[in-house]
């Protein structure tokens, strides 16, 4: 594995958020994290729930190895309160996606999720990687606008690429972000 998947692989924190790798001790308060919003699996490309649990869960954590995917746990003042994942990170081209991402109910529209991404994208940036890639279901709105106050740019739409694990075949939205606007962006902003 190259150098710069290595390091990409590392556990983050900053203030009350803390990603994990994603370890056999985060199955159990993670499963229970993903049942707090039940509704919200269906615009998920597979499920977190019930029976879903724990074959969606050893399928990501597969990844890790064949797909060049980070799994982390992610938690708030040390309760975990969900997941995300660098997914295809590609050391050679220098691109990396972040997504598999789900936030418990509690942490979700307030600053909990921009500091959990923050995080990430310094990091991927500190490792190498040159453009962050964020892959969203267009019917997840929420999700969508939230990668726009990132500051990525929305790049086009994949029509009808998925199948999620209801059936739906999805269209997906693809958005970019270019590691010298996210460090432009951020020094002026402070």
């Amino acid at each position: 594995m190259p150098a710069l998947l290595d390091n990409l692989a590392t556990p983050l924190e900053q203030g009350p958020v803390k990603l994990a790798l994603l370890n056999e001790t985060h199955r159990e308060p993670l499963r229970d994290a993903c049942a707090a919003d039940r509704d919200i699996w269906g615009i998920y490309p597979f499920s977190m729930l019930d029976e879903n649990f724990d074959s969606s869960l050893e399928r990501m954590e597969s990844f890790h190895q064949t797909k060049n995917w980070v799994n982390y746990a992610v938690l708030h003042d040390g309760e975990v309160v969900g997941m995300t994942n660098y997914i295809g990170a590609d050391p050679v081209n220098r691109v990396v996606e972040i997504g598999g991402t789900y936030i418990a109910p509690q942490v979700r529209g307030g600053p909990f999720n921009r500091a959990m991404k923050s995080l990430m994208i310094d990091h991927a940036i500190a490792c190498g990687y040159t453009r962050i890639e964020f892959r969203v279901d267009t019917r997840n709105t929420r999700s969508m606008a939230a990668v726009l106050k990132l500051g990525a740019a929305h790049e086009g739409t994949l029509r009808k690429n998925r199948i999620t694990w209801t059936g739906y075949v999805r269209d997906t939205a693809v958005f970019g972000l270019l590691a010298d606007e996210w460090t432009q962006r951020n020094s002026t902003a402070g």
